[in-house]
C-alpha cells in the first residue's frame, strides 16, 4: 500500500509577502493586477478571503468587495526562491516527488524510514521544518492514493493536516461531495447535479455506461475515483504540454470587438498560471479556441519563440471568421510547452 503526502502552502505568494512584510500581516492583501487593466487576483491572505475575495476573481471587483484591500504586483524571482527551498525540505525525506506548482507537490514517502516510516509523522516533520526554517505553513493530506491525499490536504486548512487510512478510504469516498474531485468543474458539476448526483455514493449506485456515454473519458475517471481507485504514481518526471485558460461566457457574444475585449482577462490569468507551472522559458505555440452557439469548437494556433499578447489577436481574428456569423459562447487560450521541433506540436486545425 502506498503512503502519498500532498503539501500545499497556505496562501503562498501572499505569505511570503507577509512574512518579509510585517505590516501586512493583519490587513487584506492580495497579490495579482492592476484594476485599471482587468487584472485578476492570483492569490489572497485569510482576512482578505473574509470579504469574499477569491483568485481569478477580478481586482476591480475585489476592490469593490473590499475597499481597503492591499493589492501587489507579485515577484515570481522571490517566489521561485521559495519554492526550491521548499524542495530541498521534501528531499530530506525522498525523491519521488512531483511538483504541481511552486507551492504544491505529491510526495512518496512508501520507503521511507524515517519516523519509522511513519506518513503521518513525516508530514507533521515537514509542516513543522516549513514553519520553523521558512517561517511559513503549509496544509498536508495524507492518504493511499493520489487524489485522496489533495483532497484530504484542503480539510483542515489553514496550517492543518487531514490523514485518511487505508481503512477509512471506502467510508470517505462514499459521502464525498463531487465537487471535491478534482477535474469536477462548475459545469460538470451542473450536469452532474441534474443526474441527481450529489456524492461519490451516488456515482457508485448509477449507471457505469450513462456516465461514460455523457461524459466520455472524463465519466471513466469519475467513476473510478467515486470508487477510491486511483492508479495514478507519484511521477518525479512530469512534463507538460500545454498551459491554459478558457471561460465560458454569461451570454453568447456575435460581435468580434466584444470576443476582443476579453483578451486583457484571460491573458492575464494565463501569465499567471504560466508563472506558477514556472513554464516562460519554455513557450513554442500560442493557440485560441472558440467555442460557437451551435458547441462547435474550432482551435486556432501558431508557432512561437515567447509570449506574445498581440499574437491572441491574430488568431481570435481567424478563429472568429471561421464561425460564419454565429456567436460564441466560450473563449480559451492555451500555451504549448517544449521543443519546437516536437511533433506532437503541429499546429492546430
Amino acid at each position: 500500500m502506498k503512503k502519498i503526502i500532498h503539501i500545499d502552502m497556505d496562501c503562498f505568494y501572499a505569505a511570503v509577502e507577509m512574512r518579509d512584510n510585517p505590516a501586512l500581516q493583519q490587513v487584506p492583501l492580495a497579490i495579482g493586477g492592476s484594476p485599471d487593466g482587468r487584472g485578476v487576483i492570483a492569490t489572497c491572505n485569510y482576512p482578505a478571503r473574509r470579504f469574499g475575495i477569491r483568485s481569478a476573481m477580478a481586482t476591480a471587483q475585489a476592490l469593490k468587495l473590499c475597499p481597503g484591500l492591499t493589492v501587489m504586483r507579485g515577484n515570481m524571482a522571490k517566489y521561485r526562491a521559495v519554492s526550491q527551498q521548499l524542495h530541498a525540505i521534501f528531499h530530506r525525506y525522498t525523491d519521488i516527488i512531483e511538483p504541481l506548482s511552486l507551492d504544491e507537490a505529491y510526495l512518496d514517502v512508501t520507503d521511507c524510514d524515517s519516523h519509522q516510516g511513519s506518513a503521518t509523522r513525516i508530514a507533521e516533520a515537514i509542516r513543522h521544518t516549513i514553519r520553523d526554517e521558512l517561517s511559513l505553513t503549509a496544509s498536508a493530506g495524507v492518504a493511499p492514493i493520489k487524489f485522496l491525499a489533495k483532497v484530504a490536504s484542503d480539510i483542515n486548512k489553514p496550517d492543518g493536516l487531514c490523514v485518511i487510512t487505508p481503512d477509512e478510504v471506502d467510508t470517505f469516498v462514499a459521502e464525498l461531495p463531487l465537487q471535491c474531485i478534482p477535474g469536477v468543474g462548475r459545469v460538470t458539476l451542473t450536469k452532474l447535479h441534474e443526474l441527481n448526483l450529489f456524492t461519490c455514493r451516488d456515482v457508485q449506485c448509477s449507471d457505469h455506461g450513462e456516465l461514460i456515454q455523457r461524459f466520455g473519458k472524463f465519466g471513466q475517471v469519475l467513476w473510478q475515483r467515486a470508487h477510491g481507485i486511483d492508479r495514478r504514481p507519484v511521477q518525479v518526471e512530469r512534463i507538460r504540454k500545454s498551459v491554459g485558460v478558457e471561460r465560458t461566457l454569461s451570454q453568447d457574444l456575435a460581435a468580434l470587438n466584444d470576443c476582443l475585449q476579453w483578451l486583457d482577462t484571460l491573458y492575464e490569468e494565463l501569465q499567471r498560471r504560466l508563472e506558477k507551472a514556472d513554464a516562460n522559458g519554455r513557450i513554442c505555440r500560442q493557440g485560441v479556441k472558440l467555442k460557437f452557439n451551435d458547441f462547435q469548437t474550432t482551435t486556432v494556433a501558431h508557432r512561437c519563440e515567447r509570449l506574445d499578447r498581440g499574437l491572441f489577436d491574430t488568431l481570435l481574428h481567424e478563429a472568429f471568421y471561421r464561425g460564419e456569423g454565429r456567436a460564441v459562447r466560450l473563449i480559451g487560450l492555451s500555451v504549448g510547452l517544449g521543443d519546437d521541433n516536437d511533433p506532437q506540436l503541429s499546429l492546430l486545425a
